[in-house]
């Protein structure tokens, strides 16, 4: 009981300190619309286009060990019935090394994307996160809120596309 009621002191004296903080500096608050600002950013266009010339390039390797698959493929269905049981069964061997190599290799490729794309993605998130900070502070927010997870925009928040825009020097 005891422990409750110090709890209960402890969650007023944070809310009356938060009231009263509220009431000597008005709260500014703005929204950005990050997915927006990343598509007029130079910078993620080049990301992009790096991306897309790795993802084909994987699309191709792909393709041309599945066209070799079906080619080992329909020859083994050509020529399975005139094959000693030994050869047959080392040619299914081969199909099912090679059927995994694809699955492998497209995980491994997929995975391997995701993280050169992060780490083309990191100094831009990093440049967008530095625009923000230096935005917010230089305008006097005391926040600022991805727009693509707000449920709610008043009247009262600013959309700080354009500042940070200028921030970054994009026209």
């Amino acid at each position: 009981m005891r422990n409750t009621m110090k709890f209960f002191v402890f969650v007023a004296f944070i809310f009356a300190a938060l009231t009263a903080s509220a009431q000597t500096s008005p709260i500014k608050l703005g929204h950005l619309d990050t997915d927006k600002l990343l598509s007029i950013m130079p910078e993620f266009k080049d990301v992009q286009t790096k991306i897309q010339q790795k993802f084909e390039a994987a699309r191709k390797e792909s393709e041309d060990m599945r066209a070799e698959f079906a080619k080992k493929y329909q020859e083994y269905q050509q020529n399975a019935k005139t094959w000693t049981d030994i050869i047959r069964e080392t040619k299914e061997q081969e199909l099912q090394q090679m059927n995994q190599r694809i699955q492998d290799f497209d995980t491994n490729a997929g995975e391997r994307l995701d993280r050169e794309r992060n780490e083309l993605m990191a100094p831009l998130l990093e440049k967008i996160k530095k625009a923000i900070t230096e935005v917010g502070k230089e305008n006097g927010y005391t926040y600022i809120f991805a727009a693509g997870a707000l449920l709610f925009a008043a009247d009262n928040s600013d959309d700080v596309l354009p500042l940070i825009k200028k921030k970054l020097g994009i026209l």
